[in-house]
Parts: structure tokens; sequence; C-alpha cells
């Protein structure tokens, strides 16, 4: 069964198409810096790899990209669109309505819409997968696979709100949990690793969005976004947590519109707002030639991360492992080392010739005598969704 992955992130589409359930990858590629003049293209097969910088405004002139490259009548995997037998679409937010993996049909692209409010840089986007794939694909099966679903486990006393209760009970205001597909395959790997099931992990994914589960025996019991995929971590463009009074204040005394706020919390904020750039390459790149607000902004997002650290250890009362994940936490030494340093007290010590190692499998970079295992573990989003459709499916 030939499954292709779409994976659309806030300013990135991964993909992959697969031969299921051989997990044997046709192609792969990804689409990032989407709405700039330099995104980033680039497509890997057996036989060709192509790589070019160009205009890409949004996120269907990206899929647009992606289909010509599947085609491509010289480099392209695929004679025909009828060569794909299913694919698989990651959606973040799916409510407390869809825990699992779902076929696509005008119910679900409804809700999909519906939440788009409390998921506005990922929702969209995802929609815009489904129906472009609908059109394009018109023989294949279309399957949702909802990054809240692994999440379905963080108990009451950590999901629930200290607001008045019909909110919770009637409304479904709660902590849902995000970048679930992500955090569910990396601890397994993690536990696979450690050869051990029963194990308090603290998996922190970290691109241009970012999250913090703490994951105790394989579930998730905790994580640092909550209704919406806004708060928690400083990330690319989104600001992460923040005193809610400040909302009111920028109302009220600044004259904003909600509108404007929201707009400025989830685009213009996080990195982009302490340093003017979101990628992190180009922010370490300005802190390493002397730019201190890039290097303060590194700081505070680190510090960020050992906030919670402390927090979920003290939840699961111990630690066995913290994971790196995702674009900046297989890829950034530079972050893994502000996160890691001064947490003796935890038992967490990074050794720094490991991480400065680079390596495409799963590695500690941890000392010989650091209690607590530092693993950098590569996430597969696309192949976690390509199994849970082809069990679907089968």
């Amino acid at each position: 069964m030939n499954i292709l992955i779409i994976n659309s992130g806030s300013s990135s589409i991964k993909y992959q198409l697969l031969n299921m359930p051989s997990a044997q990858i046709i192609c792969a590629g990804i689409i990032e810096r989407i709405g700039s003049i330099d995104a980033i293209s680039s497509f890997t097969s057996k036989d060709h790899k192509i790589e070019r910088t160009c205009t890409i405004n949004n996120h269907r002139e990206g899929l647009e990209r992606i289909t010509e490259l599947l085609l491509d009548s010289e480099k392209g995997v695929i004679e025909s669109t009828d060569n794909i037998d299913a694919i698989g679409h990651r959606v973040v937010h799916g409510g407390s309505t869809y825990t699992k993996t779902t076929l696509i049909n005008d119910d679900v692209k409804k809700s999909i819409k519906k939440l788009s409010p409390l998921a506005p840089l990922h929702n969209p986007a995802n929609l815009v997968g489904i129906e472009m794939a609908e059109a394009i694909f018109k023989n294949a099966q279309q399957v949702a696979v909802f990054d809240t679903a692994f999440h379905g486990t963080i108990p009451v006393k950590a999901k629930q709100y200290a607001i008045p209760l019909p909110l919770y009970d009637e409304k479904g205001v709660q902590a849902y949990g995000f970048h679930g597909t992500s955090h569910k395959y990396v601890s397994e790997k993690a536990n696979a690793y450690l050869n051990n099931q029963k194990t308090n992990v603290i998996a922190i994914h970290l691109g241009n969005g970012c999250s913090i589960t703490a994951i105790k025996n394989g579930k998730s019991i905790d994580h640092s976004m909550g209704f919406a995929p806004s708060n928690g971590l400083i990330m690319g463009t989104r600001s992460g947590d923040i005193d809610h009074s400040i909302i009111f204040y920028m109302v009220d005394t600044l004259g904003y519109s909600l509108s404007e706020i929201n707009e400025l919390l989830n685009k213009k904020s996080g990195m982009l707002g302490l340093t003017g750039y979101n990628d992190l390459r180009d922010i370490e790149s300005q802190a390493s030639n002397g730019n201190q607000k890039c290097m303060l902004a590194l700081e505070m997002n680190a510090y960020r991360i050992k906030k919670y650290i402390g927090a979920y250890t003290a939840a699961m009362n111990g630690l066995d492992a913290i994971i790196f994940t995702a674009g900046i936490g297989e890829n950034s030494s530079l972050m893994r080392k502000l996160v890691c340093q001064n947490m003796s007290h935890f038992n967490i010590v990074l050794d720094d010739a490991k991480n400065d190692l680079r390596a495409a499998t799963i590695r500690e970079v941890n000392t010989i005598d650091s209690k607590v295992k530092i693993l950098v573990v590569p996430t597969n989003e696309e192949l976690e969704i390509a199994q849970q459709v082809y069990q679907l499916l089968t």
C-alpha cells in the first residue's frame, strides 16, 4: 500500500511517500520558510535529490510544488495520481471529538474548520492539504491523524483550568496538548532504547512550534501547550506563556483590538518578536557574531524549558531521561547545551563532546555518570502517521 503523508506545520510542509507495511520510503522532502521569497523546496528519492530556493507564498503553493515533484516526468516517483492508495494528514486540533485516527468525510472537515480558531496557524493549513489532496488524488482514501490524540491520557487535575465548571463540562475548555504524534513516536523509541517501559521521561519537541511533555510509563500526563497550541515554551513566532493581564492592558489601555492581539501573539511574538528572526539558524548565527538580542532570546528560550523540566520532574516524582527532538532539538547543539547546563542537581549532566556530534539515529549526549539520560531522538511523525493509517485501513 502506497501511503503519502502530508504534515503541514506553521511554516513548513513535510511529506513522505511510503510503502506499507514495509515502511520503505519511496521519497521524502520538505517545504521550509513558507511565506517568504527564499523558501526552500527539497525532494529526495532513491535516484534523485532536488533542492532549490523559490518563492512560496502559502501552504497551497507548497502543496502544488510537492505534487509537481511527485509527478515529474524525469525525476518523479509516480506515473499517475492513482498510484497513491491513501493519504495521511497530520491535523493539529481534534478537540474532544477526535481521539483516534479517522477517515475523512465532510463532517470531519467541518470540525477541523470549526476548530481553526484554536489552532490558527495549523488547522487552516491542514484543511487546505486535505482539500487539495481530495482534488488531486481522487481515488486515494484520506485519513486524519490528530496531534491531540496522544494527550487524551492527561488526568483531569492537569488538564482542567481553575475557571467556572460549565466552561469545562459544557464547552470543552481544557488543555488538549499538541505535537502528540511526535511525542508518542520519540517516547516509544526512547523506552525501547532504555529497554524499559516503566519510565519517567520528558520529551522536548523544538521546531518553529515548541512543546514539552511529561510521559509516565508511555502515557502523556502533562503538556506545555493547552487549549490551543500557543502557550508554554517560547516558539518561532508564538509567545508561549504570558500573564493574561497583559491582554486586558493591551485592549483597555493601549487600544489594541482582539484580532490584533491574536495576530501579535501567534505570528509576531516568540523569537521573531525578540530578535527580528524566527529561524533559529539565523538567530544562532547572529548570536555568535555578538548580537545581544539574539543571545538573550536563546537564554530566555532555554530558561523556559528548564522551568518545565523542574515542574515535570516533580509531577512524576523522578526522571529517567529527557528527549530532544524535531528540527531544533535534533540539530542545535547550542540549544541543548543552554538547556542542560547547571542541571546537575537534577542529575542531568551533558557531555559537550558527544553533544557536538551529529548522527541520524538515537544517541546519548550525557556523561557516563549522569543518572538521567539525555537522548537525541530523531522524530518521524510521517512514519508514525503512516503506521496509524495502515492499521486503520487494514
